[in-house]
């Protein structure tokens, strides 16, 4: 016969039991508990942002050590470079039938126009839609959002010139990144990220086959710019020129019924 290496269950109202289960959870460690802090305050930051914001702080380090001081100013610096990289966790709607902003920013212009020209060269449909611009300043949040459920289809890049991205022809003569998604109803839609006078650098991680969610983080845009959303024709627009939107969360606009043969 085995012993059992359990302790005898407590009778009821054993006195010594009720001690143990008023025992005091253990406590952390105070620098544990204030990283979890920091962790659930400070929003995450997007990949694309670690090599400025290493360089950054290398910079700012070795400037410190040149001159034996600064170590508050290398650490201001270091963080106001980290704040333009920041993809705070958002709540997007679960609503069928909309498409969400894909940026944080101000709408700067609403009106029909064409896809770009190196969509439509991969399939997407010609002629005018309506299309949302958002302009993101340099406080914004610079990271993109995917505007509705759906799979990515194309992805195409177009060097181009950097004027001020809250300029009309800034959509046309910029730089800029072309994702091309179709919603799980078919639907087509286009998101452009554009460059500007300051924002230069583009980054894309979405690929042309990915399976994306409404609100999902796709891109990033360095320091700012422009995004352009173009929707399916007969589109009702929600938002207004002046009117701030946030990435992933404020629904843009609800889309039309699929019409017959969409998504061939």
């Amino acid at each position: 016969m085995v012993a059992s290496d359990r302790s005898p269950a407590p009778a009821p109202g054993d006195p010594s039991a009720t001690a143990r289960e008023r025992l005091p959870a253990p406590r952390r460690h105070p620098v544990l508990h204030a990283v979890d802090l920091v962790r659930e305050t400070l929003p995450p930051l997007h990949p694309g942002g670690r090599p400025v914001i290493g360089a950054v702080a290398a910079g700012a380090l070795a400037l410190r050590a040149a001159r034996g001081r600064g170590t508050l100013g290398a650490a201001l610096t270091t963080a106001a470079v980290a704040a333009f990289f920041r993809a705070p966790h958002r709540t997007t709607p679960r609503r069928a039938g909309v498409a969400v902003a894909p940026a944080d920013g101000t709408v700067s212009v609403i009106g029909d126009a064409e896809a770009p020209p190196e969509l439509v060269a991969k399939g997407f449909p010609s002629g005018p839609r309506p299309r949302v611009s958002t302009f993101l300043s340099v406080y914004d949040v610079h990271v993109q959002r995917v505007p509705a459920d759906g799979q990515v289809l194309a992805v195409e890049h177009r060097p181009g010139t950097y004027v001020s991205a809250d300029l009309p022809e800034a959509s046309e003569g910029n730089a800029r990144t072309s994702l091309w998604l179709r919603d799980t109803e078919g639907r087509d839609l286009a998101v452009v990220q554009i460059a500007g006078l300051v924002a230069r650098r583009i980054v894309c991680d979405a690929a042309p086959g990915d399976e994306v969610a409404a609100g999902q983080t796709y891109g990033l845009i360095r320091f700012g710019s422009r995004v352009d959303l173009l929707l399916p024709p007969g589109a009702e627009i929600g938002v207004e020129v002046g009117q701030r939107t946030v990435g992933a969360e404020t629904v843009v606009a609800t889309l039309p019924p699929p019409a017959p043969g969409d998504g061939g």
